[in-house]
């Protein structure tokens, strides 16, 4: 098991982030987080996440329009927000990701099952993402509240991805984060049967 050090790090003391001091994240850190972030599973080893990092002030001027005035800010000192997106064509690469069995034939003209497995899998691997971010170093900070048809009209417009969630990344400032929240305790949240 992981000691307490990795523990708190990964989950018990890392926080979602509203804002970030002014420090880089290099290329390397993010392919880094990347390389982590590829080996946690998917059905079928489907692996259907795409990522654009927005890093530029250029493309920040493009994503801080299609954003609620709420997230704007944060975005706005992210020194870099990774678009989440899940590829609808994700089952082209089955044959080399999933050689065993010819499961690219399970979705082609299965649109409702594309949809699904993609959103799926694509919101796992995300999630994947944020714990090797944090386990390479650096903050997070998760987020909805945008316009999903004009962020895939802005940045996606000439491919098969479609935005699933947008995820800042940076050395958060912690003077903007908010206390704990609860979370429900076991007994709530589980059953054994």
């Amino acid at each position: 098991m992981l000691n307490d050090i990795a523990l708190d790090i990964l989950f018990r003391n890392a926080r979602t982030q509203n804002g970030y001091l002014p420090t880089a994240v290099s290329d390397e850190q993010l392919q880094a987080v990347y390389d982590l972030a590829k080996w946690g599973p998917t059905s079928a080893n489907c692996s259907p996440m795409r990522i654009v990092f927005v890093r530029t002030e250029e493309a920040k001027a493009r994503l801080l329009p299609l954003l609620i005035a709420s997230n704007r800010s944060k975005v706005s000192e992210a020194p870099v927000t990774a678009l989440i997106a899940q590829d609808l064509k994700f089952y082209e690469q089955l044959p080399r990701l999933f050689p065993h069995t010819d499961a690219r034939a399970w979705f082609v003209g299965n649109d409702a099952l594309i949809e699904s497995t993609a959103f799926r899998n694509s919101s796992l691997q995300g999630a994947y993402f944020m714990l090797a971010a944090r386990a390479c170093g650096l903050d997070c900070g998760p987020m909805s509240g945008f316009d999903a048809d004009g962020l895939n009209r802005e940045f996606f417009a000439d491919s098969t991805f479609k935005i699933n969630f947008i995820c800042t990344l940076g050395e958060g400032d912690p003077a903007k984060v908010f206390a704990r929240s609860p979370r429900l305790q076991f007994s709530e949240a589980c059953q054994l049967i």
